[in-house]
């Protein structure tokens, strides 16, 4: 049968690293393609790189069809989902998966609402019809509103969420592209962020090194008092308060993070020694 490859189906989710498509590519070669391809009608949703592999090689490949999909919002939450819930994903690009699901449902709620008349708004006699057995299902009561829920969704904590977020909005590509590859953690990154765009840059192209020293930079800045000059305003104890407690709350995400982060090295060489 005839499949279409969306490009933008295709790139929504992060490729595969070269070695994971090496060992991907490996595994259809001597076992064959044992999982099927997802199709939405003719246009493949799930199984890319198999697909490619396969029609490289000439390795024969099953499909099947999911008949749930009403819009492209319902694939894109479907992949999100499969994702999520796969141990080779990233705690980063769980994290973004994550946000983008809450966009997709706060989206989607909001104009659900929005088309729904209030009973207010109907004529005195009139009531609300009552849908149709194949009208569309109301949204989740729930989405993803708080950084707990998007936290829940990825696995992970509220203070990487954060980190996330800061991540998305101020990151240069390089560093994103260089947290992806592994070179910097998560934690780094979020601090490596708070830098001009070209230290960034500069830090990532350098490699594993800098960049841990442009992190360290980074946090030591964070945590200096401004210097007083003789030009600045004198500020008021409830600005010098208020500055504080941003501080602390700074200096408390890190902390966490960085305990998540010594968790997670502890599991990991757990689960090695076992």
């Amino acid at each position: 049968m005839h499949i279409t490859v969306n490009p933008d189906l295709k790139a929504y989710i992060d490729p595969l690293t070269p070695d994971e498509y090496d060992a991907l590519e490996r595994s259809i070669l001597s076992e064959g393609c044992r999982d099927a391809l997802v199709l939405w009608g003719d246009v493949l949703v799930d199984g890319h790189n198999r697909h490619g592999i396969c029609q490289k090689h000439g390795v024969p490949f099953q499909t099947v069809q999911n008949t749930h999909f009403r819009s492209m919002e319902d694939v894109h939450l479907w992949m999100i989902d499969q994702h999520l819930g796969r141990r080779s994903v990233s705690d980063f690009q769980r994290g973004v998966l994550a946000l983008r699901k809450r966009e997709i449902l706060a989206g989607r709620r909001s104009r659900f609402l929005a088309s729904t008349p209030s009973p207010d708004d109907l004529p005195p006699d009139e009531v609300m019809p009552t849908p149709a057995p194949d009208a569309p299902v109301a949204p989740p009561a729930r989405p993803l509103h708080s950084r707990e829920d998007i936290a829940k969704a990825a696995r992970l904590s509220s203070s990487q969420v954060v980190q996330i977020e800061k991540i998305q909005k101020q990151a240069a590509p390089e560093l994103v592209q260089a947290l992806k590859a592994g070179a910097i953690s998560l934690n780094a990154a979020a601090a490596v962020a708070s830098l001009p765009a070209d230290e960034q840059v500069a830090a990532a192209l350098a490699g594993k090194d800098e960049l841990k020293l442009a992190a360290k930079r980074a946090r030591d800045a964070r945590r200096k008092p401004p210097e007083a000059s003789d030009d600045t305003p004198a500020t008021s104890p409830s600005d010098e308060l208020a500055t504080l407690r941003v501080k602390v709350a700074e200096l408390t995400a890190d902390n966490a993070a960085l305990r998540d982060e010594v968790a997670a090295l502890r599991s990991q060489l757990e689960a090695q020694s076992a």
